[in-house]
């Protein structure tokens, strides 16, 4: 029988939720930055790296200290963040809640 570390794997999600969270407001920022700039080449580039670099190290993080359950953990919030903000965003296109 495989012995899951629960304790692990919810800290790991409580991790992905912050850095999930910190990642998809620095994406909005970056957006709204983008937008205003004649040249949104330098703000997209720069502001993804510094977003992917922050998740990849929050994901190494979690997988250090709290080794694989965390890490699936962190992975499994970020997914279950991205799946309900996307369907919010949707849902507020198409004229819904």
């Amino acid at each position: 029988m495989i012995n899951i570390d629960w304790s692990g794997f919810l800290l790991g999600m409580l991790m992905g939720l912050v850095f999930s969270a910190l990642f998809f407001a620095g994406l909005a920022w970056g957006m709204k930055l983008a937008l205003r700039r004649t040249n949104s080449a330098v703000v997209l580039l720069s502001s993804a790296a510094l977003r992917i670099a922050a998740l990849l190290a929050g994901g190494w993080l979690a997988a250090a200290w709290l080794g694989i359950a965390g890490a699936v953990g962190f992975a499994a919030a970020f997914i279950v963040l991205r799946t309900i903000l996307l369907s919010r965003l949707r849902a507020t296109q198409s004229g819904g809640v």
